[in-house]
């Protein structure tokens, strides 16, 4: 298979709680495949983007049905690896009464920690005009260095490379380090998708997101999308931006009926990317986007929550 998007990152299993509350309250949890590249990358398949998938689970029972999951879903498996000496990652979800998520993980030495650089070849960077990856790859283990790696020959190469640093405090030492690695990596990005809270942990001040948005422009960068919530999302960019001008760019958002926030900020991120490979302006990529988020919200999990063009236009109207 030729595809011109690449996703690189976890894939993990997410534990989904019977109810809201916290996890000392919640006696029986749902498995689920989750990781937010996972999420972007099965996101930008039912967006009819399928892209290549670059990660690592364990050679154990639940890496096995990650790894069906993930071709299920038409996602090739040339670059989903069984590793045989690690196992796979697991994260316990809890919820609050308002849908919003928090992590409980157990990924000490697991298998996304263990990515080796140089899997993806120059050659098949070549074959590629986007590249994705998340933060949590960076936060320990080989990995960190695999997804610098693939950053940094993406950039040489002319693709155009996107970053969500899907911030996690317990899987960081401290808050310093996230934000100088995170900062390593925006050397090489073109795109960067975060919260106002991530700009404001990699060290971008101002009082609103808009204005941390525009600091991060300084970092590397030449757009920024910004989500805001319920309040919608912003794009800033410089004058290197091949979809558009200099200048900021907003869309309030979408009402819906939230039922689990877990995935939306991945939802969005593929369906960012994949109004961008459209050749559509920040405007419009920002409105697809937001509808591809918002439709991600209104069922339980991520991944079986990801909608479909359909259910995207049924949010616009």
């Amino acid at each position: 298979m030729n595809a011109d998007i690449l996703v690189a990152g976890e894939t993990l299993i997410d534990f989904l709680p019977e109810r809201p509350g916290p996890i000392t309250d919640v006696s029986r949890f749902d498995r689920r495949a989750g990781g937010a590249p996972a999420n972007v990358a099965v996101a930008l398949a039912r967006l009819e983007h399928t892209p290549l998938f670059w990660t690592r689970v364990g050679d154990d029972p639940f890496g096995r049905y990650l790894e069906a999951t993930l071709t299920d879903r038409s996602l090739p498996g040339r670059f989903i690896e069984l590793d045989p000496k690690a196992k796979t990652t697991l994260a316990f979800v809890t919820h609050d009464e308002t849908g919003d998520r928090s992590f409980s993980f157990y990924r000490e030495g697991t298998a996304d920690t263990r990515l080796e650089p140089g899997r993806v070849a120059d050659s098949d960077l070549e074959n590629c005009e986007w590249v994705h990856v998340g933060g949590v790859t960076l936060s320990s283990g080989r990995s960190r260095e695999a997804t610098l790696d693939l950053l940094e020959r993406a950039a040489a190469a002319g693709v155009t490379t996107s970053f969500d640093p899907n911030a996690r405090p317990e899987l960081w030492p401290d808050e310093a380090t996230f934000r100088s690695v995170c900062r390593d990596a925006l050397e090489y990005v073109d795109v960067v998708k975060a919260t106002g809270g991530e700009l404001e942990a990699l060290g971008f001040s101002g009082e609103t997101v808009d204005e941390r948005a525009c600091g991060a422009l300084e970092a590397g960068p030449h757009t920024v999308l910004a989500t805001r919530g319920r309040a919608g999302s912003i794009a800033v960019a410089r004058n290197a931006a091949p979809w558009s001008g200099p200048g900021t760019t907003s869309h309030p958002g979408y009402d819906a009926d939230v039922v689990d926030t877990t995935g939306a900020g991945d939802a969005f991120v593929a369906g960012a990317i994949a109004a961008l490979q459209e050749g559509r302006g920040l405007e419009e990529t920002l409105a697809f986007a937001n509808a591809v988020g918002a439709a991600a919200t209104t069922a339980p999990g991520a991944m079986t929550a990801l909608p479909d063009r359909d259910v995207v236009r049924s949010i616009r109207e």
